[in-house]
């Protein structure tokens, strides 16, 4: 029996392409971004739904390649990853890149940078559902390989590109800004992310990266690779700084995670 989602108005065949790998996949948080992501789409079309999650289906030509894509926002948090990536899934997305914003946690990463997420730390709920904290959060080494591969091009062009483990939570306000009665709690948590050497603060990865992890046992028919790319926003002192670099690094977060897109295409076929 098909897989029918309730979230997303699509069907399986939506999800063909890239002689046979599947239909490559964008994930930003914001509906906003993702019709920012399908402007680069060509034969573009759109399946809009009452919930606003509309999925962009089309192609890319890059570096030589024609590229089946389509991009749909996740919404904020970890619950709504869940809904979204799960169907996702069940419908047979096999490769998937968050496409994503953050703060950064590290003097050296600045407004206008990119963070690729190495790992997550799972401050969240959604994915304790799913396996305890013990279980790390972790991106496929294949798109990791291929963001490598993508990065390399950039640093040479100056582009500033970070690798490292980013903190994905649940309360913006309380965890990141002290909001609250339990701020010194907070803020020493924070320190202690920072000292340990993790890159960004955000509210996706690490439901993404279980999701994916856990492949067939969690809706997919085969195994899925997940990757996030994150435009950094906000600085220590401004987590939304209004600079002209924050919004110039989320659009050079959608063109990295093409690029990475057309590296990966390049890999061998996994297992």
């Amino acid at each position: 029996m098909p897989f029918r989602p309730l979230h997303i108005t699509a069907e399986e065949r939506d999800f063909e392409g890239n002689a046979g790998r599947g239909r490559y996949f964008l994930l930003p948080g914001s509906r906003s971004r993702a019709q920012s992501i399908a402007r680069h789409f060509e034969g573009l079309e759109t399946k809009t739904h009452p919930r606003g999650h509309d999925l962009h289906l089309g192609q890319v030509q890059r570096a030589g390649l024609t590229l089946d894509v389509g991009v749909i926002s996740t919404g904020m948090g970890c619950p709504s990853v869940d809904l979204i990536v799960t169907e996702l899934m069940g419908l047979g997305a096999k490769v998937m890149i968050r496409v994503g914003t953050s703060g950064s946690m590290q003097p050296h990463v600045s407004t206008g940078d990119i963070v690729v997420a190495t790992a997550a730390v799972r401050d969240e709920g959604t994915s304790r559902n799913y396996l305890p904290l013990e279980f790390p959060a972790l991106p496929s080494f294949s798109l990791l390989q291929a963001m490598a591969s993508a990065a390399a091009v950039r640093q040479a062009a100056k582009s500033r590109v970070h690798f490292g483990p980013v903190h994905t939570k649940d309360s913006l306000y309380a965890r990141e800004m002290g909001l609250g009665p339990r701020h010194d709690e907070h803020m020493n948590y924070q320190r202690l992310l920072t000292q340990a050497g993790v890159m960004a603060s955000e509210m996706e990865c690490a439901h993404l990266f279980v999701l994916s992890a856990l492949g067939p046992r969690a809706q997919a028919k085969e195994r899925v690779h997940a990757g996030a790319v994150l435009a950094v926003i906000g600085d220590h002192d401004a987590p939304f700084k209004d600079s002209p670099r924050a919004g110039d690094a989320v659009e050079d977060a959608i063109e990295f995670a093409l690029d990475s897109l057309v590296a990966y295409h390049a890999l061998p076929v996994g297992p």
